[in-house]
């Protein structure tokens, strides 16, 4: 007697080694249909005409020189963040901290300004922020990693609480700095003798930014991938017992790696206050170094990729604000469209790395 054996649909199967070809067709067609998906949504809700909303976005990033300067801009802080966070990432430590140790390394370079400004010549004030940034990151990195790596507490909490601490540290010293007393901010600190101000690159006070976010992402690709202390992060991430049995000392790992991620978020804060915003506060970061979080998993952890996907979120953030001046939308219609384009970037990377085989016309039967 035959015994028909019923069989599932379809199976998910693991593909080899995906080709360059096909992992960028697959994000091409991701992006195509998430701008389709985009559309629809847009007729259904607004009524407005889907092309004229892409326009108005691609204006607003790109509509003029003082614009595509600022795209890029914030292109390479959001560049930088990611990068600094993708050590610990591809170690497995999960470091959500990145926003706390930008306020630190933010707030060591304010308090530079301000406390140096009278005592020290601009070079030397320079050289002290610079220093006290990068410390102060390194700390805030520090911190969470001593502990990890000495009684095994979880890094995503104590990283988490770490930013809360660097937010109200800002707070309080916001009140002793405030310029006029009750304003209840800082404001422009040196404004009139620029003191701590870092210099402009060829004359654009943008240029430095990018040049350092340049630098940061092919030092960090070479010391991943070319390093003997990137191996021993790859291998810690893989494995700490392997790690420990090939002889590699993890919690040296950890802690040395946490600080490199802790300087170059403090190096983001320097940036934010010695050259773009030239005061600091407790949005300063806005929010960006969680979003270096999703832009580090999203290009699994490959600094290269990642000046892409953080280009495509700078540029979505910074249509926001044409949308908004040209149809009455608000911020958060810009973050839907944002929200879908990196669902279906995302989504794809299962296409990228799996297929669905489905099942046989005819039924395998067994006796």
């Amino acid at each position: 007697m035959k015994k028909r054996i019923s069989e599932p649909l379809f199976h998910i199967v693991k593909r080899d080694a995906p080709s360059l070809n096909r992992i960028i067709g697959v994000r091409v067609v991701a992006i195509l249909l998430a701008l389709l998906l985009c559309g629809i949504v847009t007729m259904a809700t607004t009524g407005l005409d889907p092309l004229s909303v892409y326009e108005s976005i691609f204006t607003g990033a790109f509509g003029s020189r003082r614009k595509i300067w600022i795209t890029l801009q914030n292109t390479a802080i959001l560049l930088l963040i990611s990068v600094a966070l993708t050590p610990a990432f591809r170690m497995r430590f999960w470091n959500v901290g990145g926003e706390g140790q930008i306020l630190a390394g933010g707030l060591a370079a304010a308090a530079c300004m301000i406390c140096l400004a009278d005592k020290l010549p601009n070079v030397l004030v320079m050289i002290c922020m610079v220093a006290g940034s990068l410390l102060a990151g390194a700390l805030w990195g520090f911190i969470p990693a001593f502990f990890k790596s000495r009684w095994n507490t979880n890094e995503t909490l104590s990283t988490l609480m770490m930013n809360y601490i660097a937010t109200q540290l800002v707070a309080y010293f916001t009140i002793i700095w405030e310029v006029p007393k009750g304003s209840g901010k800082i404001g422009i600190i040196n404004q009139d003798s620029n003191i701590g101000w870092l210099p402009e690159v060829f004359g654009s006070k943008y240029l430095l930014t990018i040049i350092v976010a340049v630098l940061v992402t092919a030092f960090i690709y070479i010391y991943l991938n070319y390093f003997k202390h990137g191996y021993e992060i790859s291998v810690v991430g893989e494995s700490d017992k392997t790690a420990r049995y090939v002889g590699i000392k993890v919690e040296k790992v950890i802690v040395r790696t946490m600080l490199l991620s802790g300087c170059l978020c403090g190096l983001v804060g320097l940036l934010l206050v010695g050259s773009i915003n030239h005061t600091v506060t407790t949005t300063i970061a806005d929010g960006q170094g969680f979003t270096g979080v999703l832009v580090a998993w999203m290009c699994k952890f490959n600094p290269l990729t990642m000046v892409f996907a953080s280009l495509l979120i700078i540029f979505m953030n910074r249509g926001a604000g044409e949308i908004s001046t040209n149809f009455g939308l608000n911020h958060s219609y810009a973050d839907i469209i944002t929200g879908i384009i990196l669902f279906f970037l995302i989504g794809c990377e299962f296409f990228i790395n799996y297929r669905i085989q489905f099942r046989k016309k005819a039924a395998r039967e067994e006796k």
